[in-house]
């Protein structure tokens, strides 16, 4: 299952790689992807994701989920 949010703050390299660092560890997750000139993270999970679970990563990554 494929669910794509927006992440707000992302500049460079270095915040592609903690959010997907982030992410990636949340359980049931099998792929990330982040366009950073878009912001939009694409996460591949074996089923639905908890959105606060997935603010929460993307928090502690240092940036904001937007919308969710």
């Amino acid at each position: 299952m494929d669910t794509t949010y927006q992440v707000r703050g992302m500049t460079c390299g270095h915040c592609v790689t903690a959010v997907s660092t982030e992410l990636s560890a949340l359980p049931g997750v099998t792929d990330v992807q982040v366009d950073l000139a878009t912001g939009r993270v694409t996460v591949t999970s074996q089923e639905t994701l908890d959105a606060d679970a997935v603010r929460a990563a993307v928090d502690e990554a240092g940036y904001d989920l937007a919308g969710a």
